[in-house]
C-alpha cells in the first residue's frame, strides 16, 4: 500500500469524529477514510500514513449505505461536507453518535469503572436550529463569480454559496442572498488570503430562535471605502419572519482567516440581540459565546441541572462561562455562582443578563481561567466546566482540580478532548459516575456530552 494508490471498499464502521474504517483485503489492513457512512461502498486514495496507519481521501461513493434512507435536503451535498449525515434518518444519526461517544468513554474510564452511559438526547429541531452562522466570501473556483457561503470540503479556498442551507432559518438565507447580490452587482472584490488583498471577508449572522431578533455583521478589511447605506436599506426592506435588531460593519485586517474585530461600527440599530432560554432573557453580542442551538441548549442544561443536584448553600464555579447562561440557570437554586470567561464583552453581557433576570448571587470575572483562579477568595463546592472544543489547557486543569470540589460537571463539545482530560481528572481522585450525550448539531459529525464526576470520598 503506497501513497497515491486508489482502492475500493465498504465502510465497516465510523468512529468519532467521522472517520470510517475500510478493510482492504488484498493489503490485509484497515484504512481510515473521513466523510463516510457505515455500509457505503467507496473509492478512495491513500493520502498519508500516520503512526503506521493508512489514511485515505474519499473520492466517490459508489453505492449508498442501507442507513441512507432519504434524499439530500440541500443542493451542496456532499460537496460542502458540513452535513454528512443528512441522508440518514435522525434516529439512525442518534444511534450512531451514541455508539461513538460510548466507545470513547469506555476507553477513557479507569479499569473497573462502573460509570453509567445514559444514551443520547436529540435536538427538538432537526433543521433550522442554528442561531449563529459564519459565511465566507470567495469564489467556487479560481476566477469564478463572487460567492458567499461555506468552504468546499477539503478546500481552504473554494467557497460554495449556501443559498439553501437547511441548518439555518430562512431569514438568514434571505439576508445572505441579499448581501451577495448587492456586492455582485458592484463587482466588489473579496479578500484573497495568499495575496492579502481585497475587501469582503465574512458575513456573521445571529438570530434568536425564541425572539426572532437578527444581528447582521458584515466583516471586511479597510482596503476600500464603500457606502453601505443602500445595502442597509435593501436588508431592511426584506420580508422576514423575524426583525433586524442591528447591522454592524466589522473591520478586520488580520492575516489569519478568523472572524474578529479591529473596529466595529453600528450602521443600524444596536450591537446585540436578545434571546430567551429556560425562561430567562439573554443579551448576545457579535462574538460572545452562546450555544448555537437554543432549543438543544435547553435540553443540555436540564441534564446539567440534573447532574449537579441540590445546590442549597453551595458555591458554584462556572468556568468558561460565555454569556453566563449556565450560571444563571443554576443561580436560583445555589448560594452563589461565580463565572469566569476570557472574552470581556461576553462577561459584560453576562453581568447585564444577570441584572436583567433579577439574579443577585451571580458574579462574572473576565480573564484566563488559569490566572483568574488565583484572585478568587471563595472555594467552590461544585465546578461546572464548559471549555472550548480543544478542552482545558493542561496548565489550568491541575489548578481547577486543586480545589478538591466534591462534584464536577464537565460539558464537552468534543468527546475526544473530554477523554484526554478525564485521564488527569480521574488520576486526581475523581470517579466518572455517569455521562449523557446531547445532540445539538443534527446532520453533522458533532455532538455534546455531559459527564458527572464525584470526589471518591463523596460517593455514597
Amino acid at each position: 500500500m503506497k501513497k497515491g494508490q486508489i482502492y475500493e471498499g465498504i465502510i465497516e464502521k465510523v468512529e468519532f469524529p467521522n472517520t470510517g474504517k475500510v478493510y482492504v483485503a488484498e493489503e490485509r489492513q484497515y484504512v481510515s477514510v473521513k466523510n463516510g457512512i457505515p455500509g457505503q461502498k467507496v473509492r478512495f486514495m491513500i493520502r498519508k500514513f500516520k503512526q503506521g496507519n493508512a489514511q485515505g481521501q474519499l473520492l466517490e461513493v459508489l453505492e449508498r449505505s442501507p442507513l441512507e434512507t432519504r434524499d439530500p435536503v440541500c443542493s451542496l451535498f456532499p460537496a460542502c461536507g458540513g452535513c454528512m449525515y443528512q441522508t440518514m434518518s435522525y434516529e439512525a444519526q442518534l444511534e450512531m453518535k451514541a455508539g461513538q461517544v460510548r466507545q470513547i468513554l469506555d476507553r477513557a474510564a479507569v479499569p473497573g469503572s462502573s460509570y453509567v452511559f445514559e444514551g443520547i438526547l436529540g435536538s427538538p429541531k432537526e433543521f433550522g436550529y442554528r442561531n449563529k452562522m459564519e459565511f465566507s466570501f470567495g469564489d467556487a473556483y479560481k476566477g469564478g463569480p463572487l460567492s458567499l457561503g461555506l468552504h468546499k470540503k477539503g478546500s481552504t479556498y473554494d467557497v460554495l454559496t449556501a443559498s439553501d442551507c437547511r441548518l439555518v432559518h430562512e431569514d438568514m438565507t434571505a439576508i445572505l442572498d441579499c448581501v451577495l447580490g448587492y456586492f455582485q452587482e458592484r463587482n466588489v472584490p473579496y479578500y484573497k488570503k495568499l495575496r492579502h488583498e481585497g475587501y469582503l471577508r465574512h458575513l456573521l449572522l445571529r438570530r434568536g430562535d425564541a425572539t426572532g431578533e437578527i444581528l447582521v455583521n458584515l466583516v471586511t478589511t479597510t482596503q476600500g471605502e464603500y457606502d453601505l447605506r443602500s445595502l442597509t436599506e435593501r436588508i431592511l426592506a426584506l420580508e422576514l419572519e423575524g426583525r433586524i435588531a442591528g447591522i454592524l460593519h466589522i473591520f478586520n485586517d488580520s492575516l489569519s482567516d478568523v472572524v474578529k474585530s479591529d473596529r466595529t461600527e453600528i450602521i443600524y440599530g444596536q450591537d446585540f440581540f436578545l434571546e430567551k432560554l429556560m425562561g430567562m432573557e439573554f443579551k448576545i453580542t457579535p462574538f460572545s459565546f452562546f450555544q448555537p442551538n437554543t432549543r438543544g441548549a435547553e435540553v443540555l442544561y436540564r441534564v446539567v441541572r440534573e447532574y449537579i443536584g441540590d445546590l442549597r448553600d453551595r458555591t458554584v464555579f462556572d468556568l468558561f462561562s460565555g454569556t453566563g447562561t449556565i450560571a444563571q440557570v443554576l443561580a436560583p437554586v445555589a448560594k452563589q455562582v461565580i463565572g469566569v470567561e476570557i472574552i470581556p464583552e461576553a462577561v459584560e453581557a453576562a453581568r447585564e443578563n444577570a441584572a436583567k433576570n433579577g439574579l443577585k448571587n451571580c458574579r462574572f470575572i473576565a480573564g484566563d481561567v488559569f490566572r483568574v483562579l488565583n484572585e478568587i477568595p471563595e472555594k467552590p463546592d461544585v465546578i461546572v466546566l464548559d471549555p472550548p472544543r480543544d478542552g482545558i489547557h493542561p496548565k489550568a486543569l491541575p489548578k481547577i482540580l486543586d480545589y478538591g470540589a466534591e462534584r464536577i460537571v464537565y460539558i464537552s463539545c468534543k468527546v475526544t478532548s473530554l477523554a484526554r482530560d478525564l485521564e488527569m481528572i480521574q488520576g486526581r481522585g475523581y470517579e466518572m459516575v455517569k455521562c449523557r450525550a446531547v445532540d445539538q448539531f443534527c446532520e453533522t459529525v458533532h455532538t455534546e456530552c455531559v459527564c458527572l464526576l464525584l470526589k471518591k470520598q463523596d460517593i455514597s
